[in-house]
């Protein structure tokens, strides 16, 4: 009876379970409230966190990375902008210079020197990491401003060096027209004593108490052309008297090969020439016991020679004045330049030589030809030393490098001869002049570079 009344006693109520139920999850709640818990995530959820957080980061990064660069270019641009600076500033420092400006040198130099400490101060910055991380479109904005400046700056110093220049040039032009307007004058002067007497002198437009290059090189054409029109006339006597002018003009150049029978003519032309020409620089031209004054009383006497002499029969004036500076110029250098040989051969004797040593002159052509020669080159030493300034005679050296600063040569048909070679000075025929920065060019005989000399 017992068994049974328990085996068959009523199960737990739905009510009583329901409690149950509500009072374990209750405790349970407590219990982990007080513990902590660890959640578990299923891996797919996990997976998409991560890449969403790993996203997130690379686009910190290219963020990063973009301000970067910009921040760079911004720098470039800034560092550009500060060189054209200093190119602008520096140009300034230039055109200050040239006419000299104290007052512009020196702003000029401070602009310079404070371009340079802003470049140093990038220069700082970037070795040091420390470039300006401030709005790039705002520096862009700043450098671009700077470099309109700068080019502006550059624009300005190029406008004024060309005003600069244009004013040069403006002057140059102003002193060309009143040089041409002497020179049409001088033509208007002669033209008219051509016109009333028939003839003129060469010499006439040349003032030696107000001498200059332009009168001084007119004397000099005038004196060459005598030498010309003596080597001639000599050459004519020695062809009459049967010379071997080939062995002639050897004698004068031994190392010169004319490639044209009529260039030995330059030979003697050189000879006459440096003989003529020996002690020009001297103002006694080397004559002995011949004495000068100094100062301008020296510059009086030469001005008064010149106009005495320039327009005078020269064989009349020697007669007349036999024992004069100028007799004794002329005797001296005929009897160095006239060997005796010579005069044997021209006349068969030596009558002349003996006549002109003992203080007379012959009536003959050949010593008229060379009278006038000594004439001009007598004048043209008056005229030289009539200056306020130094006039120096030059030759130049055998086998220098052809130089048309300095020379010209006298027979223009060897320039067909070499194109690429250039050419070299085979001997002077006329010396050079300088008269303060005014050059005359020596006149000179000259071969192709690459082309031997005899000997």
């Amino acid at each position: 009876m017992d068994s049974l009344k328990a085996s068959s006693a009523p199960p737990k109520s739905k009510l009583a379970k329901t409690l149950h139920k509500v009072i374990h999850l209750k405790t349970a709640t407590k219990t982990l409230s007080n513990t902590g818990f660890c959640l578990l995530i299923p891996q797919e959820q996990k997976l998409k966190r991560h890449c969403r957080d790993e996203s997130q980061c690379f686009d910190n990064d290219d963020e990063s990375r973009s301000r970067n660069r910009a921040a760079m270019e911004a720098f470039m641009a800034k560092l550009f902008a500060t060189i054209s600076s200093v190119k602008a500033s520096y140009a300034e420092l230039q055109l200050a210079q040239f006419p000299y400006d104290s007052d512009a040198i020196h702003s000029a130099d401070e602009a310079v020197v404070q371009e340079l400490k802003s470049l140093s101060e990038l220069k700082r910055s970037f070795l040091k990491k420390q470039i300006d991380y401030s709005p790039p479109h705002v520096t862009f904005l700043l450098t671009e401003i700077q470099e309109q400046q700068s080019m502006m700056k550059m624009y300005e110093i190029t406008m004024r060096k060309m005003q600069s220049e244009i004013e040069t040039k403006e002057n140059d032009i102003a002193a060309l027209e009143k040089e041409l307007e002497e020179i049409i004058s001088n033509n208007k002067t002669l033209e008219k004593r051509l016109n009333s007497s028939g003839q003129f002198s060469v010499l006439d437009c040349v003032d030696p108490s107000n001498a200059t290059p332009n009168g001084f090189n007119i004397a000099l054409h005038y004196a060459v052309r005598s030498i010309r029109s003596f080597v001639k006339v000599m050459i004519r006597e020695m062809e009459s008297a049967n010379w071997d002018i080939e062995a002639a003009a050897s004698a004068i150049e031994p190392e010169i090969v004319f490639p044209k029978s009529n260039h030995r003519c330059f030979a003697f032309e050189s000879f006459v020439c440096r003989e003529m020409f020996d002690g020009f620089n001297s103002h006694t031209y080397q004559i002995p016991n011949e004495s000068v004054p100094f100062g301008d009383q020296r510059r009086l006497l030469f001005i008064d020679r010149f106009k005495k002499l320039k327009a005078v029969n020269v064989v009349q004036f020697l007669k007349n004045n036999s024992n004069s500076v100028f007799g004794t110029f002329v005797r001296s250098k005929y009897l160095r330049l006239v060997h005796p040989k010579m005069e044997t051969s021209f006349s068969g004797n030596l009558g002349q030589r003996k006549m002109i040593k003992s203080g007379e002159w012959p009536d003959t052509a050949f010593f008229a030809a060379f009278t006038e020669v000594a004439k001009r080159v007598w004048l043209l030493h008056c005229l030289a030393f009539s200056f306020d300034q130094e006039v120096q005679i030059f030759q130049v050296k055998r086998n220098c490098r052809f130089s048309e600063v300095y020379m010209e040569s006298v027979a223009e048909d060897v320039f067909t001869a070499a194109e690429d070679s250039g050419f070299r000075v085979a001997f002077t025929v006329v010396p050079g002049f300088k008269i303060g920065k005014t050059v005359m060019q020596s006149q000179v005989y000259v071969f192709p570079a690459d082309t031997p000399s005899r000997g």
